[in-house]
């Protein structure tokens, strides 16, 4: 039997994506390579919900967000950055590694920072560079439920926008343009439900003349390389990884033969099965109501079991792969990647092997939880 992967990424790819890395090897210095790319293009800036010129890196989502920081980011840069996990932390440690002043606003862990204190951060520093922020965060399972009100605040002071969407584009709403995003990331192998090794981003006419006037001192994340090769003949300035570019063309069809606003509606009603259930089954949901992910699913462990040994009965049992925190929340609370392809069949086989993994381990369970979420999921 295969593994169900209900990890926060990667996650499940669907047959006819990972069928699409067949397609014979092409030259990209070639046409058949230029209409891919375009098409390529065309199809992230529709899901993007964005006119804004497209980078497609053939990278991990990390790569995508390491490109933007070096190639806005400058030394002395004042960079505003709520911190509520860990990749919140290291967007900050790589902002302050490459010469920024990042000013953190810090939440507690399944928190976040109350939107006055970001306000408060504008009008306290002056010369504000960019609002980076960490839209879905992995580790906690928290989503900044109020993005579009950060777009404004950028707009009212001046600022770029800059969100790392690398675990939730494709899951949950993110209309770039109508909430004023200047640069956004994401990656292939999360709620898009491609392999991994592509890490698009959306870049403004704003951001992109900074990076155009002062590009950083690399090659393979330079920016302004690409846009000078997509504008001048349509290709990338280096070697892509062309089966995984064919892949991820083929997943995004799939995102708009679904449509995003079921696609995000799918994700929701998942979600909820998924909180629904594992509540009833005793656990407690990590993130706090008002801040929870519909696509990272985090929950403290019942007081007893041990992390290791519940993921291992769950996976060698029941070839089910669930993920464990990390950082201060190793051992503490277990992640569930509710993305993608995710959908009745995923949540229904996970929360009864879960279910059977408890009594496995001696510890009892109401029989109600399976029923709940079918509820929840409006079987």
């Amino acid at each position: 039997m295969e593994y169900l992967v209900m990890l926060p990424g990667p996650t499940n790819v669907p047959g006819r994506v990972m069928n699409a890395m067949l397609t014979p090897i092409i030259n990209h210095r070639s046409d058949d390579f230029r209409s891919l790319y375009r098409d390529v293009v065309n199809k992230t800036q529709r899901v993007f919900q964005t006119s804004n010129d497209v980078v497609v890196l053939t990278a991990s989502g990390t790569g995508a967000v390491e490109a933007s920081v070096i190639n806005l980011v400058k030394k002395g840069d004042n960079i505003i950055i709520p911190v509520n996990g860990e990749f919140g932390g290291r967007l900050a440690d790589l902002i302050e590694n490459w010469g920024g002043n990042s000013i953190r606003i810090n939440s507690k862990f399944g928190e976040n920072p109350p939107l006055e204190q970001i306000e408060d951060a504008f009008e306290t520093n002056k010369d504000i560079k960019a609002l980076y922020a960490v839209y879905n965060e992995t580790s906690t399972g928290t989503t900044l439920r109020y993005l579009e009100k950060l777009g404004e605040l950028c707009s009212k002071y001046g600022s770029l926008f800059i969100v790392d969407a690398v675990s939730v584009l494709g899951g949950d709403e993110l209309p770039v343009d109508k909430w004023g995003i200047d640069l956004c990331m994401t990656a292939s192998q999360k709620a898009l439900a491609a392999p991994p090794g592509v890490a698009p981003i959306s870049i403004s006419a704003k951001a992109k003349k900074q990076m155009i006037e002062s590009p950083p001192p690399t090659q393979y994340f330079n920016l302004k390389r690409y846009f000078k090769y997509f504008g001048d003949s349509g290709e990338t300035p280096f070697t892509p990884a062309l089966p995984l570019l064919f892949a991820y063309r083929e997943a995004l069809e799939m995102v708009l033969e679904e449509g995003l606003d079921q696609r995000i509606e799918r994700h929701r009603r998942c979600a909820n099965a998924f909180y629904t259930g594992l509540s009833e089954l005793g656990f407690t949901p990590f993130a706090h109501p008002e801040a929870r992910s519909n696509v990272v699913i985090a929950f403290n462990y019942i007081p007893g079991i041990e992390d290791k040994a519940f993921r291992k009965i769950l996976g060698e049992h029941f070839r089910v792969l669930i993920a464990g925190g990390f950082g201060e929340l190793k051992g503490k609370v277990f992640r569930i990647g509710s993305m993608g392809e995710v959908d009745r069949y995923h949540v229904i086989r996970t929360l009864s092997s879960i279910a059977s993994t408890l009594k496995m381990m001696g510890i009892q369970t109401k029989s109600e939880a399976i029923p709940i979420a079918m509820k929840a999921l409006n079987v």
